[in-house]
C-alpha cells in the first residue's frame, strides 16, 4: 500500500467482510465532528477499522495513525494545548498501557484527553488474548477515578459527545467505550 488512504480503504473492506457497520462508524465520526473534534490519533483494532477509515476519509478531521499508544497520548495532549479538539481511538488494551502517562502528565497538569476505545474482553469477544481486558478494564478506570461511559446502543451515541465535553469541563481524561454489538450495528 502506498499511503494511509489506501490502508483505510483496505481496512474498511475487511471490516465490511466481518460484519462491522459502516453506518455506526459514520455516526461516530459525525458525533465527534459535531462535538468539535478535528484531530483523531488512532491505533489499529479490527473492531474499529471502519471507524478509522471514516476519520481518514473525512475532510473534517486530521487523522494521524500512530504506532504506539504513547504517541496518541502525546499528540492529543499537545492538541489540547494548541486549542484543537482531539480524540485518541484505540483498543481497550491500549488504554491500559497508558495509565502511568495519564496519571503522571494528564492528571498532574490537568490536561484533558478524550479516548474512544473498544470494549474488548467481553463475552462476545472471540479473542482469548483479550480476556484480561474484560477482567480489569473497568476496575482500572475506576481505580484512577477516570470517568467513562459505555455506549450500549445507537440511542446512546450522543454520549460520545457528552464524554468529550465532560473531559474539557473537568480538565481530566474521559473515555467512551464502544462495545462490539454497537460497532456491528446490532443494538
Amino acid at each position: 500500500m502506498d499511503n494511509n488512504l489506501d490502508a483505510s480503504v483496505s481496512s474498511a473492506a475487511r471490516a465490511d467482510e466481518t460484519g462491522y457497520s459502516s453506518e455506526i462508524a459514520q455516526g461516530i465520526a459525525d458525533t465527534c465532528a459535531d462535538a468539535g473534534i478535528s484531530l483523531v490519533a488512532s491505533l489499529p483494532d479490527d473492531w474499529i477499522a471502519y471507524t478509522i477509515s471514516k476519520f481518514e476519509l473525512d475532510e473534517r478531521f486530521n487523522h494521524v495513525p500512530v504506532n504506539r499508544e504513547e504517541s496518541a497520548l502525546g499528540l492529543c495532549s499537545g492538541a489540547f494545548l494548541a486549542g484543537t479538539g482531539s480524540a485518541a481511538l484505540m483498543g481497550a488494551s491500549g488504554l491500559m498501557t497508558l495509565i502511568y502517562g495519564i496519571t503522571k502528565i494528564n492528571y498532574t497538569y490537568e490536561i484533558p484527553i478524550y479516548f474512544l476505545i473498544t470494549h474488548r474482553g467481553t463475552f462476545d469477544d472471540g479473542a482469548k488474548f483479550h480476556v484480561s481486558n474484560g477482567l480489569y478494564l473497568e476496575d482500572v478506570m475506576q481505580s484512577i477515578n477516570m470517568p467513562y461511559t459505555i455506549v450500549n446502543s445507537r440511542d446512546e451515541m450522543p454520549m460520545i459527545a457528552e464524554a468529550y465535553h465532560h473531559s474539557r469541563k473537568i480538565s481530566r481524561p474521559t473515555v467512551a467505550v464502544l462495545p462490539k454489538k454497537l460497532l456491528k450495528g446490532t443494538v
